[in-house]
């Protein structure tokens, strides 16, 4: 029996050895896409600068790079540069973002003498602690010598003899909490500016008794701190009389005797 004879025209064989046949050939690849220049361009400028910014940070906040190289004092007067630098105990190298302001802040102000401190970051290195001592505004006279009192109440300091020129605070329990301690330097910071260097000793046993000595052995009886302005208005027209009492704690019934 003959086999028939496929013609030009004829459709391929099926079959499993045509389908083994076709998988055997290789697939076609699809075309790779040219990536614009531009866009290369773009990706590569971004990668870089997130590089660059991560490279920054890590250099400001971990190393030393823009760390502590220096601590600078400024406003003491009684207190050295070296005393607070001492108690600030800013590390060299501490990187200048990471530095504990408020905890340099803190450490400072347990100096007695020290009233306030601002703490500055000055880059690339260095740290300017900005302090303000305590004024007096009169003594305490101790056992141990002339103990030192600012605006606040607070004995900050001792020194072995009484400062000439000031004030001094008799009083029964000195303290930031003590009621006539509170009105004593009230009135003696509220005083004229040009009264203030004829006072030489100021006391109360409350806080609604406060007496002056001036010199020439002149007695102010003051009274509480209300209306200071206004009783040291009256004192100082009160004072171009003759008297050894003056009496200001009713400002407007005042007396000479």
């Amino acid at each position: 029996m003959s086999t028939p004879v496929r013609g030009r025209g004829s459709r391929p064989a099926r079959g499993p050895a045509a389908d083994r046949a076709r998988a055997r050939r290789p697939a076609r690849r699809p075309k790779r896409r040219k990536l614009d220049p531009v866009i290369l361009r773009r990706r590569a400028v971004a990668l870089l600068s997130l590089l660059t910014v991560v490279g920054l940070f890590c250099c400001v906040w971990f190393t030393p790079m823009i760390g502590v190289r220096s601590v600078d004092v400024s406003g003491v007067e009684e207190l050295s540069a070296d005393e607070v630098r001492e108690v600030a105990a800013i590390e060299r190298g501490t990187p200048l973002v990471r530095l504990d302001v408020e905890g340099v802040a803190a450490r400072v102000r347990e100096l007695p003498r020290v009233s306030s401190v601002e703490v500055q970051r000055s880059f690339p290195g260095s740290v300017l602690l900005q302090v303000t001592e305590r004024t007096p505004v009169g003594y305490v006279r101790a056992a141990d010598g002339a103990h030192l009192v600012d605006v606040t109440g607070k004995d900050y300091a001792v020194l072995a003899e009484a400062p000439a020129g000031m004030p001094e605070l008799v009083l029964e329990n000195p303290g930031q909490d003590d009621p006539a301690t509170v009105a004593v330097v009230g009135v003696l910071t509220g005083l004229p500016e040009q009264l203030r260097p004829e006072v030489i000793s100021a006391t109360a046993k409350t806080g609604g008794d406060v007496r002056l000595t001036l010199a020439l052995g002149r007695e102010v009886r003051w009274g509480d701190l209300t209306e200071t302005p206004r009783k040291g208005a009256v004192l100082m027209v009160l004072l171009t009389r003759e008297g050894k009492v003056f009496d200001v704690s009713s400002p407007q019934l005042p007396t000479v005797s």
